[in-house]
């Protein structure tokens, strides 16, 4: 890999997709996650899909909750999750969906 130079990846290294007692597949962590960690880009803007967002992995696979330990913050191109709480090994990531509505 090329030094100071970005490459995408669908998921950080401490995070994992797998069966959640919420919906589905969910998003967990595999160790502990400090409160306000930018975990990456969630969603993309593009006029031409569903709500206008592009889903990635961040973004397909973090569930709702009432009580969620992840907010999005808007960027130039889209959205990216942060983390508001400490996150413990093993615990689902979630989050208060607000740019679609999940019961459609």
């Amino acid at each position: 890999m090329e030094v100071g130079k970005k490459y995408y990846r669908p998921l950080p290294d401490y995070l994992t997709i797998q069966k959640s007692g919420i919906e589905g597949l969910g998003l967990f962590s595999t160790k502990k996650i400090d409160k306000d960690t930018n975990l990456g880009i969630s969603h993309v803007y593009h006029v031409d899909f569903d709500d206008s967002y592009i889903r990635t992995p961040l973004g397909g696979f973090v569930n709702y909750s009432n009580n969620p330990n992840c907010k999005i913050h808007q960027t130039v191109n889209g959205y990216e999750l942060h983390t508001i709480k400490d996150i413990k090994g093993e615990e689902e990531l979630t989050l208060k969906y607000n740019l679609y509505n999940p019961t459609k």
